[in-house]
């Protein structure tokens, strides 16, 4: 009985530690896929550089949201 629970708290481990490492690749493309998508202006030029505090929320903004819907997927 417990070698079987052990099983099954692994497989569940092991599910979650997959599961988050496809999440942060997914989050990842999708940054970059925004980056590419407005060449004109660099995000991390825009706010390491100019530090422009309002294009720095926005972007917590989406990578949070984006993070909120990978998270619905996967679970």
């Amino acid at each position: 009985m417990t070698h079987s629970l052990l099983e099954i708290n692994m497989q569940a481990f092991t599910n979650s530690i997959v599961y988050s490492f496809l999440g942060i690749i997914i989050l990842i493309i999708a940054f970059v896929l925004f980056e590419l998508l407005t060449p004109k202006h660099s995000l991390r030029k825009e706010i390491l550089e100019n530090k422009n505090m309002a294009l720095a929320v926005l972007a917590g903004f989406f990578m949070l949201s984006v993070a909120i819907i990978i998270a619905s997927a996967v679970h």
